[in-house]
């Protein structure tokens, strides 16, 4: 049964971080790219980040690039977003999802519950 399970989330104030995790399993989990999405209520979902299963190669939205940082540590199936400097406008229910290493996220396989992040101004 796959599993991927984002946790962390929370209220925050504007200018406030928080670090998201992400547990994987019932898949190769070093063998995916694995990316964040957000989605606000009554608008559409949006990526993130990614990151390869290299470690070598993330990619951001513009509206969260300088702010937040992904890794990830495959001995752990685990991913992380780090996320600093929040806004309000962040405030959304954050998933984590699997994708084939050469879609880069475009096109997850897997997907999972979210977390809720809210910022508050």
């Amino acid at each position: 049964d796959v599993q991927l399970q984002a946790s962390g989330g929370g209220l925050v104030q504007a200018g406030g971080s928080l670090t998201l995790s992400c547990a994987a399993s019932g898949f190769t989990f070093d063998d995916y790219a694995i990316g964040w999405f957000r989605q606000a209520p009554g608008e559409e979902r949006e990526g993130v980040s990614c990151i390869s299963k290299t470690d070598g190669s993330t990619t951001y939205a513009d509206s969260v690039k300088g702010r937040f940082t992904i890794s990830r540590d495959n001995a752990k199936n685990m991913v992380y977003l780090q996320m600093n400097s929040l806004k309000p406008e962040d405030t959304a229910v954050y998933y984590c999802a699997a994708d084939r290493p050469w879609r880069l996220c475009l096109k997850p396989d897997y997907w999972g519950q979210g977390t809720q992040v809210t910022v508050s101004s």
